[in-house]
């Protein structure tokens, strides 16, 4: 396909950008002072282009198209709109909502990020990922994590280049981790219902512009993620974007005109009568079925590869990705990934799950995609909740082959992640309690099978808070001896508190930020000794031993009964574990 975006080459700028379907599209420059100067684009098919002798690296710029204001039929063009290049990489400022973003007529210069032209950028060596499998992946809100981190200077705290830090650094390496999984970094905007309740996105799934570091989180840019991710390889730390390709900011009919619905809405998928599908539960669902979409996240995802080093990513609600409209397991975007050179060697997660027909595909992604397994985690809590039978536990334990065959585990198994309580709160919570979201506590997972120990939030209760703290410790050591990939949430392990709210999307407050003063000391280091366990045993945890043996605690083999009692012991040589549910308890051998 035809090269899209700004760059600059041999002392020229060129600009395109594709809008098959407007009658007008202008350069829009903007000088140091902010005042707008126009170049009417040229069209070629369906691309518009146009090309100034100077070298303008670093320049401010967006686009304005004309044509057709007809929503009803798909068709958002407004020239009183400034637009971004979808295939920006700088901006310079962070997006803000406003009603005059989706207001026809409303010119919105003054509030939209303008894209800076880049200097060009030479690729780095490709080279394999920091990543072993059946390792420990880290999940992490950057802004959520550092903002309160005591050593990290308050310059960087909040920021992509904090966890750089050696405070930062060093806690990863005490943890054991193998690659940080980096919460969404790319420019985001928040929904509308927010501002007018005080909230903004602290999550970043919104996002806008694909390849763009959000300037809030990595005001350095391509540089500032470059250098964190440099000084993590030397630590031996891979990095995992988690990126959003399944809808945009734009969201439904009544959201704001920013870029590709300004441009080509028809990157959007619609039904047979132009409605917008949601598959994605936020308005809007980007069209897998279009190669202009594919074309957009490839070069977005080499992008992060090619100049920033990354060694992987995590799709959020990834079937989308396979949808044309309906899910194929054959999907051409999986195929493209697999025969790019900058692709095909990295680490792909799949949230193997969206609202959409037919949404559930868990096990269903291709040979070499790892996937978020919900199936564990809830099983997991059913178990120790005193519900869930000791088979479906084993099973769990044993990398889902129901789910996944008897090939290397391609599980991802987790407790607890961004979305729902965290791991401490699963056991002081029965209900959430969201209250602080503005939504009258409507919003967030209903069901979590959680469990208080009969005090509903914190407790002194010694009784309660040793039941809980025996709890906490036998599902970490169940997830650090399950075969399969682990992924721990940051700050679960040393027991951090969301006050009971199961969906903080919007909690950029104490709520959602890690304190670091209140955690667990001892708990953490409990993890940290799970981990170095781990670490020296990794090669039990890519696939099940399947000559090992389960037997009863007593020792004896299991019969069929017992696969619905309270306890097991699983041995293969030198290792094992076991567990019992009646005393709270679960142990690696």
């Amino acid at each position: 396909m035809a090269r899209l975006g700004a760059w600059v080459e041999g002392g020229d700028t060129h600009f395109a950008l594709r809008s098959p379907h407007a009658s007008a599209v202008d350069l829009c420059l903007f000088d140091a002072d902010g005042a707008e100067s126009r170049v009417a684009m040229v069209c070629e098919g369906e691309v518009w282009r146009t090309s100034l002798p100077q070298d303008l690296r670093g320049r401010a710029y967006g686009y304005r198209a004309q044509g057709a204001w007809a929503p009803e039929s798909g068709l958002w063009f407004d020239p009183a709109k400034l637009l971004v290049d979808p295939y920006a990489v700088e901006l310079d400022r962070r997006f803000q909502w406003d009603e005059a973003l989706r207001t026809y007529g409303a010119d919105t210069a003054h509030l939209v990020p303008r894209a800076l032209v880049p200097a060009p950028m030479k690729a780095l060596p490709l080279q394999p990922p920091r990543f072993t499998q059946g390792g420990l992946i880290y999940e992490v809100n950057v802004r959520g994590f550092t903002l309160l981190h005591p050593e990290v200077p308050p310059v960087l705290r909040g920021t992509v280049a904090a966890l750089a830090h050696p405070a930062i650094i060093a806690h990863l390496r005490k943890l054991k981790v193998s690659a940080v999984e980096l919460m969404p970094i790319v420019a985001w905007i928040d929904e509308r219902h927010l501002p007018p309740l005080g909230l903004r996105n602290f999550w970043g799934y919104n996002p806008v512009c694909m390849m763009v570091l959000d300037p809030g989180l990595c005001p350095g840019g391509v540089a500032e993620l470059r250098d964190t991710v440099a000084a993590l390889h030397e630590a031996g730390v891979g990095v995992i974007l988690d990126m959003v390709f399944n809808h945009s900011g734009e969201s439904d009919i009544y959201g704001p005109v920013l870029s590709l619905r300004g441009l080509n809405n028809s990157a959007y998928a619609h039904d047979g009568e132009g409605r917008l599908i949601n598959d994605t539960g936020c308005g809007n669902t980007l069209d897998f079925a279009n190669p202009h979409v594919r074309a957009l996240t490839l070069a977005s995802l080499r992008h992060f590869v090619a100049h920033c080093g990354v060694d992987g990513f995590r799709f959020d609600l990834a079937p989308v990705l396979a949808r044309g409209p309906g899910f194929d397991a054959d999907a051409p975007i999986f195929a493209e990934m697999a025969r790019d050179p900058w692709l095909a060697d990295r680490v792909m997660i799949a949230e193997p799950w969206d609202i959409g027909p037919g949404g559930y595909q868990l096990g269903r992604f291709p040979a070499g995609w790892l996937e978020w397994n919900d199936r564990y985690r809830d099983d997991m809590r059913r178990f120790w909740r005193g519900e869930g039978r000791l088979g479906d536990w084993a099973t769990r334990m044993a990398g889902s082959a129901d789910i996944f065959g008897e090939q290397a585990c391609r599980s991802v198994n987790f407790l607890a992640a961004h979305d729902g309580f965290t791991l401490a709160d699963t056991v002081a919570y029965e209900n959430r309690h969201n209250l602080a979201n503005g939504e009258d506590n409507r919003d967030g997972h209903g069901e979590n099978f959680s469990w208080n120990h009969g005090v509903e939030g914190p407790s002194e209760d010694p009784a309660v808070v040793a039941a809980r703290a025996r709890d906490l410790r036998a599902m970490l050591a169940c997830l650090f001896a399950s075969t399969g990939t682990i992924m721990l949430t940051a700050g679960d392990e040393f027991g951090r508190s969301q006050q009971g709210n199961n969906n903080a999307y919007c909690q950029d407050s104490p709520i959602g930020w890690i304190d670091w003063q209140a955690r667990d000391a001892e708990l953490e280091d409990y993890v940290a000794a799970l981990s170095a366990g781990r670490v020296e045993r990794l090669a039990h945890f890519a696939q099940f031993p399947l000559d090992g043996q389960w037997q009863r605690l007593d020792g004896a083999p299991m019969q069929a009964s017992d696969w619905d009692g309270e306890g097991l012991i699983f041995r293969a040589g030198a290792y094992g574990f076991g567990v019992d549910r009646s005393s709270r308890h679960a142990w690696i051998e």
